[in-house]
């Protein structure tokens, strides 16, 4: 008589179509578990989801949730109007073998709960380290140490986490993980990658992916009054959400018309037809806010696309780009960023040779296949 094939749950608050990295790592990490295990993901409705055709031996089930002004499952009350139903759809489901959990900590912590109940070991993916990030916004100290005090309960119950980096996966530990794995981010390349139709030109910089405080995009809008000194020509365009776009759109309406785009949310197909034209993609992130460990995805997204990209902070980005020559990093602060800016706009070239070369790096490194194989080892070993 043939064996059972496991079962496996993943609890998300975003899963594709929704157009955000995590959507993506998700869908493929679901997709490769799918290749061992039968596979529930239990999210949100989202705008397109009804179309969205799942992979083989996943099935997808979703609930109605509160978003925010962009259309984004953020803030306190979108989450608990995950959560609190979360509690309830687990109870009440098959029994899973394993469950994988995904930020926000209010979603571990109802699946820690559950999964004692009904003895269920759970991985917890962490992307970033959530009461870090409150902690840099400066919010109330009790806040900050109840948020903790979650986090910390939630990875100390997981059988094991998978970290995107190493100094996520250092923070994790200092919370109380145990069994922490780096497995790395990545990006789809086969929405991310050179073929396909291309936006823009040569004078093109492009922001593509979310803005919102702690990232700090905005410098790049204040840097081009500088940049336009140099290079008259050049235009700046921001793709997708976030707090930050506001500011954004206030500084760009200093400068001349068409500058500055804020095209707001675009299709992840978009999104790649813009970086594959671009001069150059511009990340950042805000030195001193709790990320400094990060490893901003979009940068993966243009490398895939075989775009260079512009990185203005600190941390482990800066050796990726540098010591692999895929890019530049500079200070996050307006003069550099605009010397940065010129410099790869001078360099911009459509027949540029190390174009090949960046894709390959990505295809070796970061892409979601590779980093979703690492994941599913560790919900394997989470199971025995």
């Amino acid at each position: 008589m043939p064996s059972r094939r496991p079962r496996v749950t993943v609890a998300t608050r975003i899963y594709a179509p929704e157009a955000a990295a995590a959507a993506f790592r998700l869908e493929h990490l679901a997709r490769a578990l799918a290749e061992h295990a039968d596979v529930d993901v239990l999210t949100t409705r989202a705008p397109g989801a009804d179309a969205h055709e799942p992979p083989a031996g996943v099935r997808v089930r979703r609930w109605p949730v509160l978003r925010d002004r962009s259309g984004y499952v953020r803030g306190y009350l979108p989450y608990l109007s995950f959560d609190v139903p979360l509690l309830v759809r687990l109870l009440a489901g098959a029994r899973p073998d394993v469950v994988v959990a995904e930020p926000p900590p209010t979603t571990g912590a109802v699946v820690r709960l559950v999964c004692a109940l009904r003895r269920v070991p759970y991985v917890w993916y962490a992307a970033d380290v959530w009461s870090d990030a409150v902690a840099s916004t400066g919010s109330p100290r009790v806040v900050v140490g109840l948020l903790r005090a979650l986090e910390s309960s939630v990875v100390r119950g997981a059988a094991g986490s998978v970290a995107v980096s190493d100094g996520v996966a250092e923070r994790v530990r200092a919370l109380g993980g145990r069994e922490v794995v780096v497995v790395g981010n990545g990006v789809d390349t086969d929405v991310f990658g050179p073929q396909g139709p291309q936006r823009g030109d040569r004078r093109t910089l492009v922001y593509a992916g979310t803005a919102s405080e702690w990232q700090g995009a905005d410098v790049f809008a204040r840097a081009m009054h500088q940049v336009l000194e140099r290079v008259p020509d050049a235009r700046l365009v921001y793709l997708g959400q976030g707090s930050a776009l506001a500011e954004i759109r206030r500084v760009a309406d200093g400068l001349p018309v068409g500058a500055v785009r804020v095209l707001g949310q675009v299709s992840p197909q978009e999104s790649a037809a813009w970086l594959r034209g671009a001069a150059a993609a511009v990340v950042s992130i805000v030195p001193g806010h709790g990320y400094d460990f990060a490893i901003p995805t979009k940068v993966f997204a243009a490398l895939g696309t075989g775009t260079p990209v512009l990185y203005a902070g600190v941390g482990p980005t800066v050796g990726i780009l540098e010591e692999n020559g895929l890019g530049r990093a500079v200070a996050h602060d307006v003069d550099a960023v605009a010397h940065g800016m010129v410099e790869m706009l001078a360099a911009a070239a459509a027949d540029d040779p190390q174009r090949a070369r960046r894709v390959q790096w990505v295809l070796e490194h970061r892409s979601l296949p590779a980093v979703a194989g690492r994941v599913v080892d560790v919900v394997r070993a989470a199971r025995r």
